[in-house]
């Protein structure tokens, strides 16, 4: 289907051109596409795809070939290969061909910048001959604003960044671009959030995380020194289960209401011997904290909060306003994965930050998350769900199978992270360089599902909202027009968070955009997608050969010429050539009417499934 000449293809651009022949390009819409037809072209947005199976929605999408001969090989470019290809070669397991240049060059840029690459950036990459151009790229990459802009969109989506910040939003936001911009160690930056101190969160950037994680408690303070305002207990609670969850990859919320024992055995070995007392001298190194909500001229200040270490410590046996009651305990602060206690002298939150960037949980979570985010799903899966009882290959509990499926790559990719100073981009750009990253998401030969978990070819994921958006605006040469503080931005990633008109906002929506409330939940097809595909103004007013469209460039540019402005529409949108059929179709739509049929086909294109999938 992608990158070849397909029925699909051909039928997702022909229904497009079949009213051509006139020049009203608001007739050019699909509502004369025929039911079968448009179920046929968007049929892997019809079936969700199930949400650890990603071999199947990549089967779906680019069924495999059961006449084709498997690749025996391919390069090991890193240690990350010799895992990968050296366990798939015991167990007998066959793999995908590496990806074409044009199947490289997409996924990269858009894994490593949100965006998709420019016609030009297309042709010359596919020309150039240099064994190493791959490296070069993804190192050129990583040195991007763009990359900056789409990986501080993820943690800001990760760290659920919404308007509980108040301004400090933006500031948080700005904070996280620096931070990957110099590749700052993400160690540091860890303890730096979770030891913030501040008189407002809208001054102290890392600060902004503790008080979007803030407990609501009276619906109004009293005064400026009324705790009241924010439920103190629970905020301490919610801030211990988020820095588990998002920094050590584990789940603590059950044990914040009852112990393990009795609950969790079927779920998870090592939570399941948890109790909930352990959990509230985890939360204890929060103690301390006292989140007020900042007074100014006699009123609070909406999402702006002092944040300092004047609170007596954890009680036990304090009431909370979403758990089951406190029922007491030892509230002396003790690090729920090792028993630890804090240095005396030494302020409790300063204590956590340093304890917890250190355990080798830390970086096995922060790897598997990334890997995760580029290799389709996680070695430990889901990526937040970890069973430390369960990942020594040596030493499973009886009933159970090891969690990781690369318990041993999983290690080292760990300790390479800490080894080379918790850098992101290294992290980034070995997965990026490695032979398993680089393979082609087609499958020559029978596929079945046990390959799934060896990584024996590239799986497929539906773009981000953001990634979606951008990359229709940049085909089209059309950006978006977001208010960002007083500049306007024209990419969705650009932003510290959600915006846009009401046909925009709308948009982003259907695609999945997080609103920041809950945690980020997986993409999953709906058949609203399609059909808002086929007649959003996000897409119908872009394609239009106006306001120096790229429709509008190309044919004033190549006034003669309707080959070269396919060949441009192909490479600035799919970023690969038109196959020959595909050419021929398009040709003869421009040739009925010029203006008409480039709309029609840029349209089409942007209809493709491949546009809307990285692969």
């Amino acid at each position: 289907m992608i990158g070849r000449v397909s029925t699909l293809a051909l039928v997702a651009i022909g229904v497009c051109l079949l009213g051509a022949g006139n020049d009203k390009p608001k007739q050019a819409k699909p509502e004369a596409m025929a039911a079968d037809r448009f179920a046929e072209a968007h049929a892997p947005l019809f079936a969700p795809p199930k949400s650890k199976d990603a071999g199947a929605v990549t089967e779906r999408m680019l069924p495999s070939s059961s006449a084709a001969v498997p690749v025996s090989s391919v390069p090991h470019r890193n240690f990350i290969d010799h895992h990968i290809f050296g366990k798939m070669q015991r167990d007998r397991v066959p793999h995908a061909p590496l990806s074409s240049d044009h199947e490289f060059l997409r996924r990269v840029s858009l894994d490593l910048t949100g965006r998709i690459p420019s016609a030009a950036e297309v042709r010359q990459f596919a020309a150039d001959t240099d064994p190493a151009k791959r490296d070069k790229v993804i190192d050129k990459l990583l040195a991007t604003e763009a990359f900056v802009d789409k990986w501080a969109y993820f943690f800001m989506d990760v760290f659920r960044a919404n308007g509980k910040m108040g301004r400090g939003q933006n500031l948080f936001h700005y904070w996280m671009k620096e931070n990957l911009r110099v590749d700052r160690p993400y160690d540091d930056a860890v303890r730096d959030i979770i030891a913030a101190s501040a008189k407002s969160n809208h001054v102290v950037a890392a600060s902004s995380l503790i008080a979007r994680e803030h407990v609501q408690g009276a619906p109004q303070p009293v005064d400026g020194d009324d705790l009241s305002m924010v439920q103190q207990l629970d905020t301490h609670d919610e801030l211990a289960i988020l820095y588990a969850k998002t920094f050590l990859g584990i789940n603590l919320s059950c044990i914040s209401c009852h112990d393990g024992k009795g609950h969790l055995e079927k779920v998870n070995v090592w939570l399941s011997r948890k109790k909930r007392h352990e959990f509230f001298q985890n939360s204890a190194f929060l103690g301390n904290s006292r989140y007020l909500m900042y007074w100014e001229h006699g009123k609070p200040q909406s999402g702006e909060f002092l944040i300092d270490d004047a609170n007596p410590g954890y009680d036990t046996k304090g009431p909370s306003m979403i758990r089951v009651p406190r029922f007491g305990g030892p509230n002396a602060p003790a690090f729920i994965m090792t028993g630890e206690k804090p240095r005396p002298g030494v302020e409790p939150r300063v204590e956590m930050g340093r304890m917890l960037t250190a355990h080798p949980q830390f970086a096995r979570a922060t790897v598997n998350m990334l890997w995760a985010r580029l290799m389709g799903f996680g070695i430990v899966e889901p990526f937040d769900e970890f069973d430390l009882a369960r990942l020594d290959p040596k030493n499973v509990p009886a009933g159970w199978e090891v969690q990781a499926s690369h318990p041993e790559l999983l290690e080292a990719l760990a300790a390479d992270f800490r080894q080379n100073n918790h850098s992101l981009k290294r992290l980034l750009a070995s997965v990026c360089r490695s032979s398993a990253y680089q393979l082609s998401a087609r499958f020559d030969g029978e596929w079945k599902d046990a390959y799934t978990k060896y990584y024996a070819r590239k799986f497929v994921r539906m773009l981000t909202a953001e990634e979606l958006h951008d990359a229709i605006a940049l085909a089209t040469s059309r950006p978006g027009s977001f208010k960002f503080g007083s500049d306007t931005m024209g990419m969705a990633m650009q932003l510290s968070g959600p915006a846009g008109g009401a046909d925009v906002r709308y948009f982003m929506q259907t695609f999945g955009q997080s609103n920041r409330s809950n945690p980020p939940r997986p993409l999953t097809g709906s058949p609203l997608q399609p059909l808002l595909l086929m007649q959003s103004p996000v897409v119908n007013d872009r394609v239009l050969a106006a306001k120096d469209s790229r429709v509008q460039r190309l044919l004033d540019t190549y006034k003669e010429d309707n080959g070269q402005v396919v060949d441009e529409l192909f490479l600035a949108t799919l970023s690969r050539p038109a196959s020959r059929s595909e050419r021929e179709v398009a040709l003869g739509a421009l040739g009925k009417s010029r203006v008409e049929g480039a709309q029609n086909l840029q349209w089409a294109l942007i209809n493709q499934v491949e546009f809307f999938f990285n692969y």
